[in-house]
């Protein structure tokens, strides 16, 4: 499925000649677009004349296209890759994928048993890294979802990711996958200010209600999502971790597990220059308190019981609200950094994380319910957190949080599986 960057298939010439006639702002982003289409002039006039006779003697030579016959028995696997904050994901149709199961959360469970080569040869170099990160786009539940989605990272399959719903929101939108209900491209920005799409995805943790904000141009410029009911299990508890000593975290819920801990704990802080000691930092943690700390376990689904990760907070705008900020302030900015799987670090603030302190702050009171939480990742990139509803979820007090984010395409791959090659299935270092 392709998005169409034409205004309904007229010409460029033509759209220049409207666009003279009629300076609409619709005509300059499609002008925009186009702009962005057309082809590159390789060759340019401070180019010295070996590199212009060098393009010129091969200009029907040099190709990226690969040929049909050298390809014939080998797999070939296409993806679209975006990233939302700046963490990456790799999105693939489940649609050729020999999935079981009657839920996104049963058929979570089969690709676990089942499809982890898949997951491996595009998450693991040479195709991915150590950090990548995807998402398998599968049928939903019923028919009150668009669609479901399986996550997948460098050790496994996820039940919830916020970064993944933002980026896969705006895919459904972009390229058609849903209808953009009530909107009009060919009204003027002062007549249509940006709408929303509704995009309905069944993640492994539950159903999540994402909202695409679709600008004059047609393209989506943020996305934010109700998560599933979020939770608190663990308040002050205090663990050993080899290397830093105790240390006091909390536990809560957001579609995934994840320990918080202070960043005021920890003999460094959470900046780029420091990402080795924070991934290092990260895991010792959660292996801590796999090893001695109390049970994970879900209220009411056991595969969703267990420690995604750890997140480092600066608490220092919550604890000490500067001025005359505090509960009277309509946000506050904290920096929300992730280490998750096998070391993975959210370059995002982790959308599901961000729904996890939701939870935490207000139940600490930290955090009012017309706050809204600026999280910034180690990267720059922010989420806006907020709560748009408290209600007891399997006897527990919850909330559903709302995120804000945004995401961009950044390529579309065709990547193929090579019988011969010794390293098709992927592998990783370190």
């Amino acid at each position: 499925m392709q998005v169409n960057f034409l205004h309904r298939g007229r010409s460029i010439a033509h759209v220049r000649k409207v666009e003279q006639e009629s300076p609409s702002p619709i005509i300059h982003c499609i002008q925009k677009q186009l702009l962005l289409l057309s082809p590159i002039t390789i060759i340019d006039a401070r180019r010295t004349a070996m590199e212009a006779d060098f393009y010129s003697s091969h200009r029907q030579g040099l190709t990226l296209e690969i040929p049909t016959g050298l390809t014939r028995g080998w797999t070939r696997l296409d993806t679209i890759d975006m990233h939302t904050g700046g963490e990456p994901l790799r999105v693939i149709l489940g649609n050729t994928l020999p999935l079981e199961g009657d839920s996104v959360l049963a058929k979570r469970r089969f690709a676990q048993r089942h499809l982890d080569h898949l997951r491996r040869r595009l998450m693991w170099e040479p195709r991915g890294h150590r950090d990548m990160y995807g998402a398998i786009v599968i049928p939903p539940n019923d028919a009150g979802a668009h669609f479901g989605a399986l996550f997948l990272h460098n050790e496994g399959f996820s039940t919830m990711c916020g970064h993944a719903v933002i980026a896969l929101a705006k895919l459904a939108v972009e390229l058609g996958w849903v209808e953009r209900e009530n909107f009009d491209a060919d009204v003027s920005v002062t007549e249509a200010p940006a709408r929303e799409v509704p995009v309905t995805i069944d993640a492994p943790c539950g159903r999540i209600h994402a909202f695409a904000k679709v600008d004059e141009c047609g393209r989506v410029t943020s996305t934010r999502f109700q998560c599933v009911p979020s939770f608190v299990t663990a308040r002050g508890q205090t663990i050993d971790v080899p290397g830093l000593g105790k240390i006091q975290y909390d536990i809560a819920y957001g579609g995934a597990f994840y320990a918080y801990v202070d960043a005021a704990q920890l003999p460094f802080t959470l900046e780029p220059a420091n990402t080795e000691q924070i991934i290092r930092a990260g895991r010792a943690i959660k292996s801590a308190l796999l090893k001695d700390g109390p049970p994970v376990r879900h209220p009411a689904e056991s595969d969703l019981g267990f420690l995604y990760g750890t997140i480092f907070m600066d608490m220092e705008a919550l604890r000490n609200p500067p001025g005359t900020q505090g509960k009277s302030a309509s946000s506050l900015r904290s920096r929300n950094v992730c280490v998750f799987a096998d070391g993975e670090l959210d370059r995002s603030p982790t959308g599901s994380g961000v729904s996890g302190r939701m939870a935490l702050h207000l139940d600490q009171g930290l955090i009012s319910e017309q706050q809204t939480l600026i999280a910034e990742s180690i990267s720059g990139s922010c989420f806006l957190g907020k709560t748009v509803q408290r209600l007891e979820y399997a006897g527990i007090p919850a909330v559903v949080p709302e995120i804000t984010g945004t995401a961009y395409i950044t390529g579309k791959n065709h990547f193929y599986i090579d019988p011969d090659d010794p390293l098709k299935d992927g592998f990783l270092l370190g």
